[in-house]
């Protein structure tokens, strides 16, 4: 077995290939799309691989791959913190210690080289996908989102990694639980209050109120642990990426006397659309995007923020209450993905909504000498 930095096409392509191998026989693995995760290791077509270096690595035994990593550095990350702390994501391995050890420490390795005194992840280049899943494992891939073999966590805790920072998905579903009249009231009281209007996002002007958000979201989450600050180019991607799938009255807008102070973005799951395409575009992936998109039924909680100023006055709980408005006329599956175990303003206004907590992602550190 040995492990190696990718240096040709076909390496490339078998790092890409591996996991739709790996979960062949995993009936809730959806294959998400080929063209998509060729554009997410290709430093062209991800602004992510922009903010420092990286390296992938393969596992191969006897010639067969039979794992991935992959290592990186994200300096404005280091920068915003003023740390050292290098990351490692994308990785798939058989149930093997040896190869999973071999991958971790070749990123090790790597990061050390870079002058990183820690290591964390699972982190992947794809934007909010963070973690390992260390619980419910009978629940379908989600968009953007971990899957992984139950032993993960296991093989990561046998290398020296530990437990830094729980991340929590909460589930919903529209047609159980009815909004009380209490909240309508409260909506109107708060929006009275602060003169707060909302306003589902402009899709003649969507780089316009992309580029909203995304100041909206390095202004509100600047704070948050294990924040990042996006970049001008992310914002680009992320409104190229969005233009297909987005339901306009699901990113929603909040506005303060007429200035933007939060938002709130809700994605519907298009996985529910791939199953059986393994992967391919053509023919049925395509012809279900652009004509069966009404008919997906799961919808996920992407990301929501409202700058300093305005937090802690209950205008998270508006967009909730707007998201659930928008989906009531079908039996939505909406899911709150992530959320901070430990931002209990959060938790408290989810659980409210009638969610309930369904699985935990884990991130995992090391602490590393470099040299």
């Amino acid at each position: 077995m040995k492990v190696q930095t990718l240096a040709t096409a076909r390496q490339k392509r078998e790092f890409i290939d591996f996991p739709y191998w790996f979960y062949r026989s995993d009936p809730l693995w959806i294959p998400p799309l080929r063209s998509e995760q060729n554009k997410l290791f290709d430093i062209r077509k991800n602004a992510m691989l922009q903010h420092g270096d990286h390296v992938l690595f393969l596992a191969t035994d006897r010639g067969k791959t039979v794992g991935r990593a992959a290592a990186f550095v994200d300096e404005g990350y280091n920068r915003h913190w003023g740390e050292k702390t290098g990351f490692f994501g994308s990785f798939e391995s058989i149930d093997d210690s040896w190869i999973a050890s071999e991958l971790l420490q070749a990123c090790e390795v790597w990061l050390q080289r870079q002058g990183m005194n820690r290591m964390r992840g699972p982190i992947s280049f794809e934007s909010q996908n963070w973690g390992v899943v260390i619980d419910d494992f009978c629940t379908p891939s989600r968009l953007m989102s971990p899957y992984n073999p139950p032993y993960y966590a296991a093989l990561f805790e046998r290398q020296g990694l530990h437990k830094v920072k729980d991340l929590e998905v909460f589930v919903g579903r529209t047609r159980d639980y009815p909004m009380p009249d209490r909240f309508f009231r409260h909506y109107r009281r708060i929006a009275a209050k602060y003169d707060l209007a909302l306003r589902a996002i402009d899709m003649k002007n969507l780089l316009r109120d992309v580029r909203m958000i995304v100041d909206l979201s390095n202004r509100s989450l600047r704070n948050n642990w294990g924040y990042a600050p996006v970049s001008e180019a992310e914002a680009e991607g992320v409104a190229r990426d969005l233009k297909m799938i987005v339901r306009p009255e699901l990113v929603q807008i909040v506005e303060a006397r007429g200035e933007p102070i939060g938002f709130c973005i809700a994605l519907p799951d298009i996985l529910q659309l791939l199953t059986g395409c393994n992967g391919r575009l053509f023919p049925k992936a395509l012809y279900r995007l652009l004509f069966k998109q009404q008919t997906i039924c799961v919808f996920r909680i992407w990301a929501l923020g409202i700058v300093p100023e305005f937090q802690r006055k209950g205008i998270d709980t508006l967009l909730y209450l707007r998201l659930w408005e928008a989906l009531k006329g079908i039996d939505a599956v909406v899911e709150a993905n992530y959320i901070l175990e430990d931002n209990y303003a959060m938790r408290d206004a989810v659980i409210k909504l009638g969610m309930t907590k369904v699985r935990t992602l884990r991130i995992y550190e090391k602490f590393l000498t470099p040299g």
